[in-house]
């Protein structure tokens, strides 16, 4: 294992920023839980009325898994459950990004002409992303203990954490050995957390009704984190399921890595046709080619989530009509929007993270084009550098919007079909989703100008984005200043449908993500392809 120290050394300091960001970002979240919890329901009573609906709701369910208990701590717990899933994504590509990136890139193959082991670079990619999450279950353990919870139980929720993101840290491990390239690397790893949470997701709702599939979930990692039990019956030996599981991934990942040749993948690969087709013969149709898998993806992503808000929209109504308490705490929050819309606004803020999300993930798609070397070969054809970078443009802005409106239009119609009324509440939901399209071409913007004037720095696009859902998440619990939540464009969004609606901050923001996206394009008309 020679030179595994040095390369630690060296993951550290590029991920210098993305690494804290992504530990303290999601091991506070769950602490932000506990205040919104003591504010919303400061009796034990409203606590039990909430847990009581909340446990029997499907959709609930889907989202955040099963609750089993009405105390904070299980409360918090049940509505840390999304946590697991941005964890195993955190670590896919953090392992990712340090082996077969690092290898498509000829990095890998530079290094390993010094004095450093076959499997060194394997083993500091994967020793540091393990590290981060003990640091992440440690530091959420030592955070929910401050804010007044039992320690065992905190200790079990971090442990569960931390433990998912070793099992798809040792999965990414894997796809990268599979794989010839990065990108098939991350969707395959993708393609396994979201089995993942399928798995899980049926299970739990199956153990509402009949229980027939209730083991599905028994299947699956994200599972195993909420079998522990925390802050209740704190079960341990769930996490030994972890453990091994993780252990034999990082161990086949070893010898997989030993079967193949520097650069090269374990899955076949064949030479596409020496004549491309018609319909490929345009910057703009080989993007679509590119992006067309990413774009499908996410707006079949929306269409589920849409499904799931959709479902639990009605609930909140029957919460409220269940509880006058209970609806005088949603009213102030929703204002005189009233309840439901002041979920849906919620909901849709979500929908808009999620939709930068895939907005950053499509503009670097450019980097990687050109990090493979693959752009400056269409380039010497004589494509322009303006039309390479607008046929990409293209996807990576109307994409989200796509997927956004997708989201919207089925959360609107399946809230509408609930409450008999498709027409009235599918087009509020959809112009609220709408709305949320400028914010995210600002992402979009920040990404495109990092790529085009400080190209080595484009991944810090997902560092906005992170900053993003942190004030989103914890701004309003932690009571931040004003200029720090303005920050975000979300912020700026108009409360949509049940809020007052005004064009002027849309079309701010529209200017900004505008001239963010002309600086990149200028930047990289002017510096070298590809840029080191």
């Amino acid at each position: 294992m020679t030179g595994t120290w040095p390369l630690i050394r060296l993951i550290l300091r590029r991920d210098r920023v993305l690494l804290p960001l992504w530990v303290v970002l999601l091991a506070v979240l769950p602490a932000a839980y506990v205040s919104s919890f003591r504010q919303l329901f400061p009796t034990a009573a409203g606590l039990d009325e909430y847990a009581r609906v909340s446990a029997g709701n499907a959709g609930f369910v889907s989202l955040y898994g099963p609750l089993h208990g009405s105390s904070l701590g299980e409360m918090v717990a049940w509505r840390a459950g999304f946590i697991p899933v941005l964890v195993a994504l955190f670590s896919v590509l953090t392992v990712i990004r340090h082996t077969r990136t690092d290898e498509e890139a000829g990095r890998t193959e530079l290094i390993g002409s010094g004095v450093v082991s076959r499997h060194a670079g394997l083993a500091a990619a994967l020793i540091t992303t393990l590290g981060a999450n003990l640091l992440l279950a440690l530091f959420m353990t030592v955070v929910l203990v401050g804010q007044g919870l039992p320690a065992t139980g905190s200790l079990l929720l971090g442990l569960g954490f931390g433990l998912t993101g070793a099992v798809f840290a040792g999965v990414a491990a894997v796809t990268a050995q599979l794989s010839g390239s990065a990108r098939t690397a991350r969707s395959l790893a993708m393609i396994a957390i979201a089995v993942a949470y399928v798995l899980r997701l049926a299970g739990d709702v199956s153990d509402l009704g009949t229980g027939t599939v209730a083991w599905l979930s028994w299947l699956s990692p994200i599972g195993w984190a909420q079998h522990l039990f925390p802050y209740g019956a704190d079960v341990w030996w769930p996490a030994g399921l972890a453990v091994v599981t993780g252990a034999t991934l990082v161990t086949a990942s070893v010898l997989l890595a030993s079967r193949r040749d520097v650069g090269a993948g374990l899955l076949p690969t064949r030479p596409g046709p020496a004549q491309a087709a018609p319909g490929l013969r345009s910057p703009l149709a080989l993007a679509w080619r590119l992006q067309r898998g990413l774009l499908t993806a996410w707006i079949v992503g929306f269409a589920l989530l849409g499904l799931v808000f959709g479902g639990v929209a009605q609930s909140i109504a029957t919460l409220a009509d269940d509880s006058a308490g209970l609806a005088e705490i949603f009213a102030r929050l929703g204002g005189a929007s009233g309840v439901v819309d002041s979920f849906l606004v919620g909901i849709l803020g979500f929908l808009g993270l999620f939709a930068a999300a895939f907005a950053v993930q499509a503009m670097l798609r450019m980097r990687d084009e050109e990090s493979t070397g693959h752009a400056e070969l269409v380039l010497t054809t004589g494509v322009s550098r303006y039309r390479w970078v607008l046929s990409h443009l293209v996807f990576a802005l109307l994409g989200p919007a796509l997927a956004l409106l997708v989201g919207g239009a089925v959360t609107g119609l399946v809230h509408g079909l609930a409450v008999h009324d498709v027409s009235g509440q599918l087009g509020a939901v959809l112009g609220g989703a709408a709305a949320q399209i400028p914010a995210v071409w600002v992402l979009a913007g920040v990404a495109a100008g990092l790529f085009g004037l400080l190209p080595r720095l484009a991944p810090l696009a997902w560092g906005a984005l992170g900053v993003c859902v942190l004030v989103l998440l914890v701004g309003a619990t932690l009571q931040l200043d004003q200029w720090v939540l303005d920050i975000s464009p979300f912020t700026h969004v108009p409360h949509l449908p049940g809020g007052r609606a005004s064009a002027l901050p849309l079309v701010v923001l529209t200017v900004i993500a505008v001239v963010l996206g002309a600086a990149g394009l200028a930047g990289f008309r002017r510096r070298d392809v590809p840029a080191t």
